[in-house]
């Protein structure tokens, strides 16, 4: 028996896996696909205007700029269309945590990325965190290998934003959209990027700042997509 899997099965069952996985340490079909059920959530609430306000007050900025921020990071949403998270895995993570090469889960060389659905109508980013979780034995190495949700918040960051683990941390996000905003400001407030997402506005100038510091230097253009949501939404 796997401890790891097996502790994976047992957080599985107290998540309400369907039905029950038998705690054998056995990274078997079932337990695959209890991995990806046990997230599904195709009626996961949205946040209110009312919580939307709080969390701006909390970083002291304005509903506008949280808005245009979250317009452009995954497109505004939160879930794909089956009602799994979305999801980025990232196979130069899977290399610096699991040091064993494999071209599509662990691969010092970024890249690979493929974001349509394969195999059996997974998207390949849950795929190869499935793949990583059971071949690798490491579930919750698996799933700081990705980045989540709205607003495409690493798994990596989950211990230092103060969640119990990377698992529990996709679990929360996978539950309603409050959890991607409360994600997403303990963000802002772990790194220090408050000053940096007050100074939004509709000149790309003054986005360059957060787009730097949330997508690198390289931001492709993330200052001007902020600019214009910002513009479109005031």
């Amino acid at each position: 028996m796997n401890e790891k899997i097996a502790n994976l099965q047992i957080w599985l069952n107290t998540k309400g896996a369907s039905p029950k996985l038998t705690v054998d340490g056995v990274s078997g079909p079932a337990t695959r696909r209890a991995f990806f059920e046990t997230f599904r959530n195709r009626s996961a609430p949205a946040i209110s205007p009312q919580d939307i306000s709080l969390f701006a007050a909390r970083l002291g900025v304005t509903n506008t700029q949280i808005a245009a921020f979250a317009s452009v990071e995954s497109s505004g949403g939160g879930w794909d269309d089956t009602g799994l998270l979305k999801c980025l895995y990232e196979r130069h993570y899977g290399w610096k945590r699991f040091r064993i090469l494999n071209p599509l889960l662990s691969n010092p060389s970024p890249g690979g990325y493929t974001i349509d659905a394969d195999r059996d109508g997974i998207n390949d980013s849950w795929e190869k965190v499935a793949d990583a979780a059971l071949t690798f034995r490491e579930p919750n190495k698996a799933f700081e290998c990705a980045s989540w949700g709205k607003f495409q918040i690493m798994g990596a960051w989950a211990l230092k934003l103060g969640y119990s683990s990377p698992a529990e941390f996709v679990w929360l996000l996978s539950r309603d959209e409050t959890a991607h905003y409360e994600a997403f400001v303990r963000f802002i407030e772990r790194f220090n990027l408050t000053t940096a997402l007050r100074k939004v506005n509709g000149n790309p100038i003054n986005c360059l700042d957060i787009a730097r510091a949330y997508n690198g230097k390289g931001q492709k253009g993330y200052d001007a997509r902020i600019a214009a949501a910002f513009r479109k939404l005031s």
